[in-house]
């Protein structure tokens, strides 16, 4: 058996193949309610007919504020609770396990009024100058997320993914190039990673599912974080109960990215090796030969796709044969895939 296609645990949760769909977010709360609407049902349902084992929802933003766009989803009241309900109803009939990434958008959120970050630094000309977080504003935002994951128990996930990498607000906080704060939450390593850390404690409190974050192990800027200097922090978070790293990179400032086919999986690499903790290799990764490398080199333990799953909801299938591995259809599909 193909190393991709074997189950894997965390935490009792059993996936059925080391495949995973990448939050990527839909912009099509057409209603600026946060609310699920019939095309994210449809599109995270078409994942897991085509057989990926865990698919996470989008970024999902703990506060109104915390948006990337207006249009994204949202898990900041009880009311969005039932939507997200019944996605994951929709997912877990055709044997995908759920996740959703829990987010605010910080200083890169393009929302109506104020937003907020570490510090008071724009990412660039085209976006606000944020307002800096008082204490009493981050405390706030700290049980947004502690909020947001008892409602993502309710809807019934099986995995929480907190977004600390691309320049969202947790990232802004870890790095030094966007937080020069000189309070408890800025300056030291341990001060940058406080926020994430008072995130982390108030989810665990209510949650005993799996838990990952995702990270920017690269910010590709000198002075910035490197996947070296996240390994510190990698190893408080799994002290403090964090499963798994989805390892990305960038965007936490306008910088110039080398990107070619998996470009990240270094990054992977190091934390994995260097805090010894189970990761996810993203970025430019297309083919089922491709992941089967990353895998079989112990370079991550799981593959996520993101495009590569926009272009081809049934990729699973596609890596499959190219691995020689015969995976089960459903019934309604078993025509169309002959080994």
């Amino acid at each position: 058996m193909a190393k991709l296609f074997e189950p894997y645990t965390i935490r009792q949760v059993e996936f059925k193949n080391r495949i995973v769909m990448a939050p990527m977010c839909m912009y099509s709360s057409h209603n600026e309610d946060g609310m699920i609407e019939d095309w994210h049902k449809t599109h995270y349902a078409t994942r897991a007919v085509g057989q990926v084992g865990l698919i996470i929802v989008e970024a999902t933003a703990v506060q109104p504020q915390g948006r990337i766009s207006a249009q994204d989803l949202g898990i900041w009241n009880d009311d969005q609770i039932d939507g997200l309900a019944d996605t994951v109803r929709l997912m877990k009939q055709h044997g995908a396990k759920t996740g959703i990434q829990l987010a605010h958008a910080g200083r890169k959120a393009t929302v109506d009024g104020d937003i907020s970050a570490p510090s008071a630094i724009a990412f660039n000309e085209h976006y606000k100058t944020p307002v800096e977080m008082t204490l009493a504003d981050i405390k706030e935002t700290i049980q947004a997320f502690k909020d947001g994951a008892i409602r993502a128990k309710k809807a019934g996930f099986d995995v929480i993914e907190l977004h600390g990498a691309h320049g969202y607000l947790i990232n802004e906080f870890l790095s030094p190039l966007t937080n020069k704060r000189t309070d408890d939450y800025g300056g030291s390593a341990e001060n940058r990673y406080r926020m994430l850390s008072e995130i982390i404690d108030g989810v665990r409190s209510i949650w005993e599912g799996p838990l990952f974050v995702r990270i920017s192990a690269d910010d590709y800027t000198e002075g910035g974080m490197t996947a070296e200097l996240y390994v510190e922090m990698v190893n408080w978070m799994k002290a403090q109960g964090v499963d798994f790293i989805d390892v990305s990179s960038g965007a936490v400032v306008p910088a110039a990215i080398d990107t070619y086919p998996g470009y990240q999986v270094p990054l992977s690499e190091t934390i994995k090796t260097n805090a010894e903790i189970p990761t996810g290799a993203v970025g430019l990764i297309t083919t089922g030969i491709q992941a089967e490398e990353i895998l079989k080199n112990n370079r991550a333990d799981m593959i996520l796709l993101a495009r590569e799953l926009l272009r081809n909801p049934y990729w699973p299938y596609t890596a499959a044969k190219e691995l020689g591995v015969e995976i089960k259809a459903p019934k309604q599909y078993e025509r169309g895939w002959i080994y």
